[in-house]
């Protein structure tokens, strides 16, 4: 058996509160039930409203958490867009309502806008200025916290645009997810070991996921997210983990929540698209814009070089991407002009759109 690892004791209150809440890897190992017990206050927390959705079987909730940036903060605004439009789309689907987790501590100027859970940061220096490990922490306040009607959730990012109404595609308890091929449980089942242990069985109990896009029972997801974010922290806080896993830490770390947990993952590659390596839409539901796309405007990409056209979220880190930006070269693939004409559209009807930042 690995050997157990604990969190340690911060100096703060609210660091002691979050010590309090953390569970140790001897409670993951020997009890996949264990739950967080906080005592953070429920006056610490904000809601301000979730859409109402009619009482359907298998509708899930999707939830996106994000800073109070404005990088987060614009694609929010436009994923939000693009929510609306797929779950309100005559077609139908199992899209019910939407929540914006924000993890800054405080609601911005986009509540009106955004349906939005306000939750506590980490402490300050707990994510160690990985900010991605607010993730799992501001969904288990949003579950201990929020009500939330649907039996189902998908956690998604503020990247992802929604091509089309999403279905439920999970089956008898297994969540549904994409696959993604730099999630190597066994090239890395030395380092894994610390955090799964060979008595919970082969490496390959752990899937090769994320946390996102995920669709999973909501009961499921409430046993996971604790586990999700110990696991987390202590990779962390473990040389070898770090080192190895990098700005994915946190993936591998939801990867093996689910697995002590005993929830498998039922893998759909056409979840989601990632452009430029991904050239066309298809059948896919969502495209996520991870990458930066850079062509000449002969249409040759050339990736890691700044093209003559290109789009890059990164690009927009402190202001937004103005509205009617130029489309692709001809010959860039499909998934590239889809994206940027999706962006488009959305911030030509977003109000206020170039003005209220």
């Amino acid at each position: 058996m690995a050997t157990p690892w604990r969190i340690r004791s911060f100096a703060s209150p609210l660091l002691i509160c979050v010590a309090v809440a953390l569970i140790t890897y001897n409670a993951i190992l020997f009890s996949t039930n264990a739950r967080l017990h906080s005592d953070l206050s429920t006056s610490s927390l904000h809601v301000h409203r979730t859409l109402s959705v009619s009482h359907k079987p298998r509708l899930f909730h999707t939830a996106v958490t994000a800073s109070d940036s404005v990088y987060n903060t614009w694609q929010c605004r436009v994923m939000y867009y693009w929510f609306k439009k797929a779950r309100d789309s005559p077609v139908g689907s199992d899209m019910g309502g939407f929540t914006r987790i924000l993890h800054s501590g405080k609601p911005d100027s986009f509540m009106g806008e955004i349906p939005t859970f306000v939750a506590q940061p980490l402490p300050d220096g707990a994510d160690q200025g990985y900010i991605v490990l607010n993730r799992p922490w501001a969904f288990v306040q949003w579950l201990q916290k929020a009500n939330i009607p649907e039996e189902y959730i998908l956690m998604a990012e503020p990247d992802h645009i929604i091509v089309k109404p999403i279905p439920n595609l999970s089956v008898d308890g297994q969540a549904a997810a994409f696959p993604f091929f730099y999630i190597e449980p066994q090239k890395y089942e030395s380092v894994l070991r610390k955090f799964f242990p060979e008595d919970r069985g082969p490496i390959n109990t752990i899937d090769p996921i994320g946390n996102s896009p995920v669709i999973i029972e909501k009961k499921s997801l409430a046993k996971i997210a604790p586990t999700w974010m110990n696991i987390s922290l202590a990779m962390k806080k473990d040389t070898d983990a770090d080192k190895s896993f990098g700005w994915v830490l946190e993936m591998y770390a939801y990867a093996v929540a689910s697995a002590l947990h005993g929830v498998r993952s039922i893998l759909h590659k056409n979840f989601m698209i990632q452009p430029p390596w991904d050239l066309e839409v298809g059948d896919k539901f969502i495209i996520h814009y991870t990458y930066g796309c850079d062509y000449t405007m002969e249409g040759k990409l050339t990736y890691g070089t700044i093209g003559e056209w290109r789009f890059d979220k990164r690009s927009y880190d402190n202001s937004p991407p103005p509205r009617n930006l130029p489309l692709p070269p001809k010959s860039v693939p499909e998934s590239v002009v889809t994206l940027v004409t999706m962006v488009n559209e959305a911030t030509a009807n977003i109000p206020n759109w170039e003005s209220s930042w």
